[in-house]
């Protein structure tokens, strides 16, 4: 039977035996971690559209970026000061204690309107620090070779979460309702950390027995070495070009969502207005419909990532693979420009998304498989926390100066979006270039005896 599955993985990916345990434990773990995290998206779009207009919800990516700062701070920090898997832990349940005080607010009557704001800009911040901890975790336990090999699987387990959570999303919105929504979210990050800890621990046990026990078990227990994220990504051209990347792509994507956001918003007017959104209140139509929206991005994410991703990277290697979705976009928002619907809108952006989330988030986990133990965890939370959500606070920027200044319609943040691509494409040519020269002398290559 182990050998039948072994056969039909190999199908795709490039797995050896031994290797199965730890890379389905990942799987799992980011499969409920992504599960929980697509039952919140909704949430969050059906609060903020229905109690603001869709440019607030871009300004308040401007306000997430600021946060940010001192969340990256903070994260630093504690990294210093706690081993890994405490590291995880108390920031998952910093994070479930938020989701209850968020259900006691709204029993205590919280206006809609605040707290539309500020659960917007809390999941903003949870859904990076979140990912970027696990994929740090994943870089810990894995070297360059293994990690490679291994990372496209692993993502897959996060793909089919996004999917399936955005499917019970979609059925639990008008029997529960957001709020209650949110204590099913709690549950599923509970999980979370009982299966962060099991990796741990099982990892520890098998360093334990290895020839070079005692120093693997305490390089797995010890806490980071003190120093800010902030501090590493500038210091080294490679890292500070990976944060660049990041927050031009995030621009574009925030300008997508916001297009995307703003033709949602005006359809649902219509409906309501014309008795065509069969009876539903503007909160539950919006949600369904991005739920629906989401739903499709996840499932293309699932095929490209079980077919394509894996293969791309034995193709054309991670400098190529940087590649692909730039060119991509640059096709579908020319498409764009020349005028736009909601339903063309919504298959050109789930495809971007279900590129982003398989093949670009496998590629950006696998950039640090070269990094230190310290690069991968303080410096890589700061680049997909902070500099990400840079790209939000330019993407405010734009929309603010093209609908307040320059009247923009959908058409016009399209041809915002061609040029941020050529800088983003630029971008991937420089991150490849040092890839490339940094060869196998990465920092990485020294735990590459944990490839399994």
């Amino acid at each position: 039977m182990k050998k039948l599955a072994y056969r039909l993985l190999r199908l795709n990916w490039d797995i050896h035996p031994g290797e199965g345990a730890k890379a389905f434990l990942l799987g799992l773990n980011v499969f409920v971690l992504l599960f929980a995290y697509y039952i919140l998206k909704p949430i969050r779009e059906a609060l903020i559209l229905t109690g603001q207009d869709p440019q607030t919800k871009s300004y308040l990516g401007a306000l997430q970026a600021v946060l940010i700062v001192f969340v990256v701070k903070a994260f630093s920090r504690l990294a210093s000061k706690v081993p890994r898997h405490r590291l995880i832990t108390w920031v998952t349940l910093f994070f479930i204690s938020n989701l209850f005080l968020f259900y006691v607010l709204h029993l205590a009557g919280l206006p809609r309107g605040t707290m539309s704001i500020v659960f917007f800009l809390w999941v903003g911040i949870f859904n990076l620090m979140v990912v970027a901890q696990f994929w740090s975790f994943a870089n810990d336990l894995y070297g360059e070779a293994a990690g490679k090999r291994l990372f496209p699987l692993i993502a897959l387990g996060g793909n089919l979460g996004a999917y399936f959570g955005s499917k019970l999303a979609k059925r639990l919105f008008a029997p529960l309702g957001s709020f209650n929504m949110m204590l099913v979210v709690a549950g599923l990050l509970g999980v979370c950390i009982l299966l962060s800890l099991a990796i741990h621990r099982r990892e520890v046990r098998r360093e334990s027995a290895g020839p070079d026990a005692a120093r693997a078990v305490v390089e797995a227990e010890r806490p980071l070495k003190a120093g800010g994220g902030f501090q590493l990504v500038f210091r080294k051209r490679y890292l500070l070009y990976i944060a660049l990347f990041i927050g031009v792509y995030n621009f574009v994507n925030a300008n997508g969502e916001y297009m995307f956001s703003a033709l949602l918003t005006r359809t649902a007017e219509r409906a309501i207005a014309t008795g065509a959104a069969g009876g539903l209140a503007p909160e539950a139509y919006i949600g369904r419909a991005f739920a629906d929206y989401q739903s499709l991005a996840a499932l293309l994410t699932i095929l490209i990532q079980l077919f394509l991703v894996s293969h791309i990277f034995r193709w054309v290697g991670i400098g190529g693979a940087l590649l692909i979705l730039p060119i991509f976009v640059l096709g579908g928002y020319a498409y764009t420009a020349l005028g736009a619907s909601l339903v063309v809108l919504k298959w050109i952006k789930a495809a971007e998304n279900g590129t982003d989330y398989s093949l670009m988030n496998t590629t950006k986990a696998a950039l640090f498989l070269r990094t230190s133990r310290e690069e991968k965890y303080k410096a890589k939370a700061a680049i997909d926390v902070f500099f990400f959500r840079s790209g939000d606070a330019l993407s405010a920027l734009a929309v603010f100066i093209g609908t307040s200044w320059l009247a923009m319609k959908v058409e016009g943040m399209a041809l915002v979006n061609l040029g941020a691509i050529l800088v983003w494409i630029w971008l991937a040519v420089l991150i490849a270039r040092e890839y490339r020269k940094n060869g196998k002398a990465g920092p990485a290559e020294a735990g590459s005896s944990r490839g399994r």
